[in-house]
């Protein structure tokens, strides 16, 4: 069963949905300008997205201040995915808009680990884990968040 449905209205953005609150999800961290949560569709186990929690579409349209904050989180996320999951390495992605494939226009990073089975490519097709999973992971993260 998915985490959540996408009601979003046309028009409407679904990660502004998810930092109001609005739509569920496995939260990983938070401070004032970003957040950082599961993905529902795992590109491979232990994969996070960082968002700005203003709306931007694109890096354009982040401020200095946001765009360092995004990198903070999310070398902090890879240190916590390392230390919870142990891959043997991490790619760090963004792409958004419609060249990158993005479905969602609001600014974002992918943290994505890369297991020994993955090699260096990600895994396709995407693995859809259970909430119970994505939670498990996301509590698994908090806990070497605080504990790096």
């Amino acid at each position: 069963m998915p985490m959540f449905v996408d009601t979003t209205p046309p028009g409407q953005c679904l990660f502004c949905r998810l930092v109001a609150g609005e739509i569920p999800s496995a939260r990983v961290y938070e401070d004032a300008l970003t957040i950082a949560f599961m993905d529902i569709g795992q590109v491979n186990p232990g994969h996070v997205l960082v968002a700005t929690k203003r709306h931007a579409a694109t890096l354009l349209d982040i401020t200095p201040e946001e765009a360092a904050a995004v990198m903070q989180t999310a070398q902090q996320v890879a240190r916590a995915v390392q230390a919870a999951f142990n891959p043997p390495g991490l790619t760090l992605l963004q792409a958004n808009g419609r060249e990158g494939d993005q479905t969602v226009f609001h600014f974002h990073m992918h943290v994505v680990p890369r297991h020994a089975q993955d090699g260096i490519a990600l895994s396709w097709p995407r693995k859809d884990p259970s909430a119970e999973v994505l939670h498990d992971h996301a509590a698994r993260l908090r806990a070497a968040l605080a504990t790096g």
